[in-house]
């Protein structure tokens, strides 16, 4: 199991490096929201190396897709943006309007806050996501909308 005080730095740098590798089955992205950047990636849960997977309880599965959702409020002096707590629903669909049934939660790892969505996929199948997220102590929720096609074969 990976150390306490490295496992969240470490979690975002894996995503985006097994992003990086695997650009046809994976979206990932930052939004930038004024005062807020969103950053989001969503993969195939059997892209994760193993220990990662188990420290986070997550199935390594082909058939499984994982979002992940991150949220920092800027600095004002222009340091660096922190991480924040916030309510984030999640709804997500395919082409034809089959809801996904999403398993939601929070990780917190030191500094690093990361939502968590995990949810059933198959070959091809091309999903929508619809996110909304409040973070704490605003009152105007940040939306975000995109789309992305999972492989299983």
């Amino acid at each position: 199991m990976l150390g306490k005080n490295i496992k969240g730095c470490f979690l975002i740098g894996v995503i985006f490096l097994v992003l990086g590798t695997q650009t046809a089955v994976a979206a990932n992205g930052t939004e930038d929201f004024g005062d807020y950047l969103v950053h989001y990636s969503t993969f195939s849960a059997d892209t994760l190396p193993p220990q990662m997977a188990t420290a986070y309880g997550i199935l390594r599965s082909k058939y499984k897709g994982v979002l992940n959702i991150s949220v920092q409020r800027k600095d004002p002096g222009g340091g660096i943006a922190k991480a924040v707590n916030g309510v984030v629903n999640v709804q997500a669909a395919n082409l034809v309007g089959q809801a996904k049934s999403l398993t939601r939660r929070r990780i917190a790892e030191g500094k690093a806050i990361y939502y968590i969505s995990e949810f059933g996929i198959s070959n091809r199948e091309n999903i929508g996501f619809t996110v909304s997220i409040v973070p704490a102590g605003a009152t105007k929720a940040l939306d975000l909308k995109f789309r992305q096609t999972f492989y299983t074969e």
